[in-house]
């Protein structure tokens, strides 16, 4: 199940009329991301006002009613003014068809951004209601969500349960249902679930073991982010059973988590959401943004809120972000401020090309503007570096490493030439490969001769013509066109531009720009590229 529209009309709390749209292919994830106060805990508000009309969810601990959702306090203000479009229909109609399934209230389920467990003593035992009802817990990103004690409560029964109807001595039992859950907890924290307490004899609590500590301890005594991350892993892990066609919701789960635990905790939390469900978090952490942009980048869409959008007075269609790295930096300058121009790319790519920059360090190099427009969007955590010819990339590459590599220890940085590494002289795919295995692995070759090689691939100029609706002279190009790998095309660049039917001035390397922007990853050209710098192909 998946969102793939919904919309807050009539002044929505913070919303005059929003609509968020995924497109008819929406992700399993989706990051709402943007500064305090932009809206993004309203679109989870939203979401569940609209939901709550159909189904009890969670409690109600404030007075959350018209004067909560409406921007002008209309008391006669509804539900009816948000829609949820998923790919499956209508909210109503997909939720009448799970109501006679009984699984009505698990279409939500919703984290609030305000965790309250700070103990956790259960006395006595007592019956607890199915989790599919879905009535505990927060109905509002205002909410109190304290979940903890009955989720312990949960825990025993789904122990027990397990135990008795597979026969099975405690000990075994325990060995899975721990099992599993620890399987979780042990990405993320260096601790694990010893055992369950005993509720009769006054210890109704969960116990912990960590490597090194001499005893064991419960979960009272645990840091606010060691609670927090087994609060949410373990609330998954028990709706794993009936969530399995399900919207959660997750509203700023990082609160008391350290930068390097969230990216873990994000992986987990995928892990463990059913393979039918979407995730939607809003989220201003490091952590799970750098997890998005590099580990999931293929299964979220990143949909930024702005604080010059004027959302409460205009109305918008918010659509996901196109991924490169101008958008990254500006979603990264969100939880870093002032600081964004500090973080460094994971990988650095020395190539051939001008080495002086421009103004305000504009890179002035034709070769790595290419390389930077055809790859930004596939590795946006990898910059292209003009630098110099080849005795100077060396040079310059070495004292890169030399300093980068004391300062930024993950970075890894690359030195990528053109074939005629020879000084001019003809050197081919046996030379290439010698080259290759006598200096060390962070180098590399093209395979073709130079980066105009691969720029005047009839891939390409068949889809610059095409964007631009030149017409492509196919004749002719193969008439001059006759090796694409070995052949000189550099020195025929006026020819080519002739050949797209190019009739305007256009300079050569505005036009191997605008070649470079047309690279598809389904391209063989472009793969063939790719293996060659990022495989050492």
């Amino acid at each position: 199940m998946k969102i793939k529209r919904v919309r807050f009309a009539n002044g929505y709390k913070r919303f005059h009329d929003l609509t968020i749209d995924l497109g008819d292919d929406p992700k399993r994830i989706v990051a709402l991301v943007g500064p305090n106060g932009c809206g993004k805990s309203s679109v989870l508000d939203g979401m569940l006002f609209h939901a709550s009309a159909h189904s009890s969810l969670g409690s109600f601990p404030g007075d959350r009613d018209y004067r909560y959702h409406s921007m002008k306090s209309e008391r006669h203000f509804t539900y009816q003014n948000v829609t949820i479009e998923l790919v499956e229909g209508q909210y109503e109609t997909v939720h009448g068809k799970k109501d006679r399934d009984g699984k009505g209230n698990t279409m939500f389920s919703f984290r609030s951004p305000y965790r309250y467990n700070t103990s956790l003593n259960v006395q006595q035992t007592k019956a607890v209601q199915p989790l599919r009802l879905n009535n505990y817990g927060a109905s509002t990103a205002a909410d109190i969500d304290a979940k903890m004690e009955e989720n312990y409560r949960r825990l025993n029964v789904k122990f027990s349960r397990y135990r008795d109807e597979n026969n099975l001595r405690p000990s075994d039992a325990k060995d899975k249902i721990l099992g599993d859950l620890n399987a979780s907890i042990s990405k993320c924290l260096d601790l694990s679930i010893d055992n369950l307490g005993n509720i009769e004899a006054g210890q109704g609590s969960i116990f912990f073991s960590k490597p090194g500590h001499p005893a064991l301890f419960d979960f009272n005594v645990l840091s606010s982010g060691e609670k927090e991350v087994v609060d949410i892993l373990l609330d998954l892990y028990l709706r794993q059973d009936d969530y399995d066609e399900t919207i959660f919701l997750i509203d700023e789960p990082e609160l008391h988590i350290s930068t390097s635990i969230q990216g873990r905790l994000l992986q987990e939390i995928d892990r463990l959401v059913g393979p039918k469900c979407q995730i939607w978090i809003a989220t201003h952490s490091i952590g799970f943004l750098r997890v998005l942009q590099r580990e999931l980048q293929d299964r979220c869409q990143i949909v930024a809120f702005d604080e010059t959008m004027e959302l409460a007075s205009k109305a918008h269609t918010l659509t996901p972000m196109v991924s490169s790295r101008s958008n990254w930096r500006k979603i990264f300058a969100v939880p870093l401020d002032d600081l964004a121009s500090l973080v460094s790319p994971t990988r650095i790519v020395y190539c051939e090309g001008r080495a002086e920059p421009g103004a305000g360090g504009r890179e002035r190099g034709m070769d790595a503007q290419v390389f930077n427009a055809i790859f930004g969007d596939a590795y946006p955590d990898t910059l292209f570096i003009s630098s110099g010819g080849n005795t100077e990339l060396d040079q310059r590459s070495d004292v890169a490493i030399a300093i980068l590599s004391k300062v930024y220890s993950n970075v890894e940085i690359l030195v990528l030439k053109d074939r005629d590494m020879a000084s001019g002289k003809f050197a081919n795919e046996k030379d290439r490969q010698i080259y290759l295995a006598n200096n060390e692995p962070h180098h590399r070759v093209l395979k073709r001769w130079e980066i105009e090689n691969y720029l005047y691939d009839i891939e390409v100029i068949r889809s610059f013509c095409n964007k631009n609706s030149y017409l492509f002279n196919d004749e002719k190009y193969k008439a001059v066109v006759s090796d694409i790998v070995n052949q000189h095309v550099k020195d025929i660049t006026s020819t080519v531009k002739g050949i797209c039917g190019i009739l305007t001035s256009i300079s050569p390397e505005v036009f191997k720009i605008r070649l470079a922007e047309c690279f598809d990853k389904n391209m063989a050209v472009y793969a063939e590229l790719e293996d060659c710098i990022f495989k050492r192909d």
